[in-house]
């Protein structure tokens, strides 16, 4: 791939519209540290015009005719398309995510827009018969999905251009007007999406603002009255904290997850090594469905630990630029000590370490824990970084109660050939997904995604979250 030229300036969006108030927000090569771009950050008075823009826009952006919001899907789907390799780029600088990784991203976030592309034109609803009883003869119901008005977007860091897609996409296609807060780490591809959006005369004005945004007037994102939706994906502890705050709005939250994946004694280990290694330090293990919990059979503990521990310890780390990288930094030196805080106090309380656990800078060697107390930050609490712990079990009651034990809900993986023990597992995990000779990590962007638990309200993917922001209008009609 040929090395895209990032700018050394990027606006914000107000309003569908390029803006550049400012340059206060320094954006850093992860790997490097260096300061390579900067960027606008909005001030409460430019978050207060765009949430007014929003609501003026919300009646013309309901008044779309589906195939509008569809050529507008499309349009980016297109643009993606041509900018693929600076997406790609933009975003293994930003968020220190490898190449190959970041290019991944970029197809999923294409992905993300053709299905919302495709679902634009497919806002059903239903002829409903009312005459149930004699008190209603000659009545009939029809009902349709209505945009639910000026939402509210705030999106992380780690999956900057796939989760603010999750976003921005489904609300084109069900007509909803939005404000988007990218995480102040990687607001790049978000501000790249809003270029493109920029080109759409069809939108009206206000149709979407993306505003990088400091602590100063952010609350207005959750807060303000006007916004009748707030999707947030990020920390629990935040999410929950806005979700207090942002009263009688919708909320859908995305939050974390220590997920665990199962391997049962008649897996194919070899198959189930190769994903699990995937699963758990994919992107440094930075992804709320990341491999964290590995409960493995007893019969097959000791020779799946060492197959771990060899796999483990061979993955090549270094700038994400390279494509032979597989472990880049973390997105900060802070995040990296604080989870090699976290090994060190396993390892002080009993724990083992099978391999990796050393730090330089932002870069924490992929590592692997087994013996860790039960109630240890390293095993209770959402890693988000390359650590994975083992665990035995000798019956699969033992295996699903320790994945029910964590506080979490998102997503849990099962390598099992056992038909019965797949639907058992099914009705007893309490997550949002079970994924059956796979890991937790494996996403498909159509399909409902999210939590229970501490682990979010609501679900993602493209149809799922235009029902989340849309609501029932209900038609009534009288015959005679």
């Amino acid at each position: 791939m040929a090395k895209p030229e990032l700018k050394d300036t990027y606006p914000l969006y107000l309003n569908n519209k390029a803006a550049q108030p400012n340059t206060d927000l320094e954006v850093t090569d992860k790997f490097t540290g260096e300061v390579v771009f900067r960027t606008a950050l909005a001030t409460p008075e430019i978050i207060d015009e765009a949430i007014a823009g929003a609501v003026r826009a919300a009646e013309p952006m309901a008044r779309l005719a589906s195939y509008q919001r569809q050529d507008v899907l499309q349009h980016c789907v297109d643009r993606f398309t041509e900018r693929f390799d600076e997406l790609a780029y933009a975003l293994c600088v930003e968020a220190g995510k490898p190449i190959k990784d970041s290019e991944g991203e970029v197809t999923r976030l294409i992905d993300t827009f053709r299905i919302a592309a495709e679902e634009a034109v497919r806002m059903y609803g239903e002829v409903q018969p009312l005459d149930i009883s004699k008190r209603a003869d000659g009545y009939m119901g029809i009902w349709k999905r209505y945009p639910v008005g000026p939402c509210s977007f705030i999106s992380p860091f780690n999956f900057p251009l796939n989760l603010a897609a999750h976003k921005i996409a489904p609300a084109i296609a069900v007509g909803c007007p939005f404000v988007m807060k990218p995480a102040s780490k990687t607001p790049l591809g978000a501000l790249i999406m809003g270029e493109v959006l920029a080109e759409c005369d069809v939108l009206p004005e206000g149709a979407f603002s993306i505003l990088p945004a400091s602590r100063d007037g952010a609350d207005l994102f959750t807060e303000d009255e006007r916004l009748k939706l707030l999707s947030f994906t990020g920390s629990p502890a935040v999410g929950w904290d806005l979700k207090a705050k942002a009263g009688k709005k919708k909320v859908v939250l995305e939050l974390g997850g220590n997920a665990a994946v199962i391997i049962d004694k008649d897996a194919d280990l070899e198959d189930a090594l190769e994903r699990t290694i995937f699963g758990a330090f994919y992107q440094s293990g930075q992804s709320c469905i990341g491999v964290q919990r590995i409960i493995i059979h007893a019969d097959v503990y000791d020779r799946f630990k060492q197959m771990l521990v060899e796999k483990t310890s061979s993955l090549v780390a270094g700038d994400p630029k390279d494509r032979d990288t597989f472990i880049g930094p973390m997105i900060s030196e802070k995040e990296a000590t604080r989870l090699k805080g976290w090994i060190d106090e396993a390892i002080e309380g009993g724990a083992t370490l099978l391999t990796g656990g050393k730090l330089d800078g932002a870069m924490l060697e992929a590592t692997l824990l087994e013996g860790v107390d039960k109630n240890a930050k390293a095993m209770n609490e959402e890693a988000f970084g390359p650590l994975a712990i083992l665990q035995t079990f000798d019956s699969f009651d033992d295996a699903l109660a320790e994945v029910n034990r964590s506080t979490f809900g998102l997503q849990a993986g099962i390598f099992t050939r056992d038909l019965f023990q797949m639907f058992d597992a099914w009705d007893r995990l309490e997550v949002g997904g079970i994924v059956i000779n796979d890991v937790p990590s494996y996403r498909v962007d159509n399909m409902p995604y999210g939590g229970v638990k501490d682990s979010g309200l609501g679900r993602e993917g493209i149809r799922f979250a235009m029902e989340d922001m849309s609501e029932i209008r209900n038609l009534i009609i009288r015959r005679k």
